[in-house]
């Protein structure tokens, strides 16, 4: 503290010993940046009885919703563990007895069946649609043979059949360095407390 007065000493022109004299007399204030307080607006009696209203309004409103929503039960994917049962994990365990060597073989010949099933039915749709396939093509040949004009019709795209409108490229490669701007949404999710 006396080197900084020593050298706020030498910075004048005259010589005073002023600043030797007592550490006490150089304290430190707190800088004041406050504003003058606002003075309080009056406010109407109704206006204040309006607001306790609107109040006391959505807290029930938000009773009524807890309400209602406590008859609902939550979902099993929103439910939390309890952490005594993840703790007696190794507990609750069940040991199932070996699966016979009869009932491993008949799953085995279970799958099998289904597996089959599955591709003959799947096969069936894949002929029904060759088919169809086929038959249109042999009605567009016989409308050729019959008339261009009404086959060139024939051909064109429907554009009634699926009401879509596209203006320029439908996929494109992203802008680099564009940052997107933050958009709003609506949260449907219900909250379950």
């Amino acid at each position: 503290m006396m080197l900084l007065l020593q050298g706020f000493c030498r910075l004048t022109l005259q010589n005073s010993t002023v600043f030797r004299q007592s550490k006490a007399w150089i304290h430190c204030s707190p800088v004041l940046c406050a504003e003058p307080l606002k003075k309080k607006k009056k406010l109407d009696p109704q206006i204040i009885k309006q607001r306790e209203d609107r109040r006391k309004r959505k807290l029930e409103k938000q009773i009524r919703r807890l309400e209602k929503n406590a008859r609902q039960l939550k979902p099993i994917e929103e439910l939390e563990v309890p952490l005594e049962l993840i703790d007696e994990k190794q507990q609750r365990v069940r040991d199932l007895p070996p699966i016979s060597a009869e009932e491993a073989e008949r799953r085995y010949d279970l799958n099998k069946q289904w597996t089959r099933y599955k591709h003959e039915q799947k096969m069936l749709d894949l002929q029904i649609m060759d088919r169809l396939m086929l038959s249109q093509q042999k009605a567009l040949d016989e409308l050729r043979l019959e008339s261009e004009e009404l086959y060139q019709e024939a051909i064109q795209p429907d554009v009634a059949l699926l009401p879509i409108r596209v203006k320029g490229p439908v996929a494109t490669p992203p802008i680099e360095g564009y940052n997107s701007p933050d958009g709003d949404y609506i949260l449907d999710a219900k909250k379950w407390d």
